[in-house]
């Protein structure tokens, strides 16, 4: 915890110094300026990992609002409430409170108050922003297996600590931020924060799933997706698609991608039967590993409209998707070669001399 007695300077250009002072952050601010903060710089809130923000002043049945409702990577989902000044017992109360009712929280339930809080619709949903977030490669994550908790206070007192301390050590996992507000006769401010109770109190994680192999993917197959998927390899192993890294596997299907410099651009995504996406193609042209980073929008778009010409891609949130559920034709097979081929020449068409580095 930073000492009261802590002194911050800035250093001008002549090395002089001006001291910025400590001061209480409600002197000049709202509650609210400060879950603005954390909302627009989610990152610093849990110990490691980023954290994607689905819902602000979520209301609960019992007439409150939760502050900030997140996903974290493994799809858990956190309750960030503020200390606002109250007791410790009530500080607890209403953070477990709140957990309580996010624990109740069903798929459908997470999807509205995501498509209310980004305004989004039609679009996109849940399961998209959480990939698209992350950079995952499958986005296969099963949501709300977990919550965890967030406190953020100025300061936190002894008793909030120890309490949640106790509760990881039972399972429900509580990060306490602590966090100091400094300003220098000037318009300069600094906030610093730092996590006094968390990670370490967590839950073992799980051991991470076994990727998957070309031949069991194969076998998980039906004969119509054996067919359409062997066509694919075959493209693959010609590395007519630059690099023998071409095809990356997961738990439940695989990336392809080209690599270009050390930098892999992803454009498409594959899944088995047994997936929750079923036995489906996806594409990656919006994807922030994928097409969206070589800063192309007119060749983004003219490969999304290639890809519906075929007339195997149907909408998918912000993508397309190939439902594989019936027998190609050769024909329909060498088209969606060709759109693969097609996007693999953009992506090298891009990364060029004169054209945008990869992200």
């Amino acid at each position: 915890m930073m000492s009261a007695k802590m002194r911050v300077f800035s250093v001008g250009p002549e090395g002089g110094f001006t001291e910025y002072r400590q001061v209480p952050f409600e002197a000049d601010h709202a509650e609210s300026d400060l879950e603005q903060w954390l909302e627009s710089n989610p990152d610093g809130i849990l110990e490691a990992g980023e954290l994607l923000i689905i819902g602000r002043q979520v209301p609960t049945e019992r007439g409150k609002s939760i502050d900030l409702l997140g996903v974290d990577q493994r799809g858990n989902v956190v309750v960030v409430e503020l200390k606002r000044g109250r007791t410790p017992r009530e500080v607890i109360a209403q953070a477990l409170e709140y957990a309580a009712f996010a624990a109740r929280l069903d798929a459908a339930a997470l999807e509205d108050i995501h498509r209310e809080y980004s305004q989004d619709h039609l679009e996109m949903d849940l399961a998209y922003s959480h990939g698209e977030y992350f950079g995952l490669e499958a986005r296969t994550v099963a949501f709300n297996k977990d919550q965890r908790i967030v406190i953020v206070g100025q300061q936190m007192p002894q008793e909030i600590r120890q309490v949640a301390r106790f509760l990881g050590d039972k399972g429900i996992l509580v990060t306490c931020v602590e966090f100091t507000f400094f300003q220098d006769p000037g318009v300069g401010r600094l906030l610093s924060q730092e996590i006094v109770v968390g990670a370490e109190h967590a839950r073992p994680q799980q051991a991470a799933r076994p990727r998957v192999t070309r031949a069991e993917f194969l076998e998980s197959c039906d004969d119509n997706g054996k067919a359409v998927y062997t066509r694919i390899f075959d493209l693959a192993d010609r590395q007519t698609i630059n690099g023998p890294q071409t095809v990356r596997w997961g738990p439940k299907g695989f990336t392809m991608g080209v690599d270009v410099d050390g930098t892999r651009v992803i454009f498409c995504y594959a899944y088995s039967p047994g997936s929750a996406y079923k036995q489906t193609l996806y594409t990656a042209l919006l994807d922030k590993r994928g097409f969206r980073k070589m800063q192309a929008p007119e060749a983004v778009e003219q490969l999304h409209e290639e890809a519906k010409r075929t007339g195997l891609f149907a909408p998918a949130g912000r993508e397309l998707k190939c439902l594989i559920d019936r027998a190609f034709t050769d024909a329909e097979m060498d088209s969606l070669v060709t759109w693969c081929e097609s996007v693999a020449q953009a992506i090298r068409e891009h990364a060029g001399p004169g054209g945008p580095p990869p992200g």
